[in-house]
């Protein structure tokens, strides 16, 4: 493993339900619960598209999880047996120039891993 692998990384085509409200519980310590809901609801609207993990990464200003961290290791296992990952849910943080991951970031991480040039899909607002 590691970069370079040459490993597919898959993707689903649309964000998992449960990953709605991960979100919306990690963007409640940011912000207040009527910002929320709009960034939720938002993100609901929101299309896919895609950004490279190494872009996501310097935009969030947020450090690489190791591989010994459980969740990235359950998505490091996850895209060695082919099964497809999730879209990241992103917000743009204007004020402060950065992007917060409202969730996703143990899989971006994982992703990382495998090369940090892949696209990921992600929704954004």
């Amino acid at each position: 493993m590691g970069k370079g692998s040459g490993k597919e990384i898959k993707w689903l085509e649309a964000v998992e339900e449960q990953d709605y409200p991960a979100a919306e519980s990690y963007l409640g310590l940011i912000y207040g619960p009527e910002k929320v809901g709009g960034i939720i609801a938002a993100l609901r609207a929101a299309e896919v598209g895609k950004f490279k993990a190494k872009d996501i990464f310097r935009a969030s200003g947020l450090s690489l999880l190791g591989v010994s961290n459980y969740h990235v290791e359950k998505d490091i296992r996850k895209i060695s047996k082919g099964t497809a990952l999730s879209p990241l849910l992103l917000v743009r943080e204007e004020q402060n120039g950065l992007v917060v991951i409202a969730d996703g970031y143990h899989r971006l991480c994982a992703v990382y891993e495998f090369d940090e040039d892949a696209w990921i899909p992600c929704k954004i607002v």
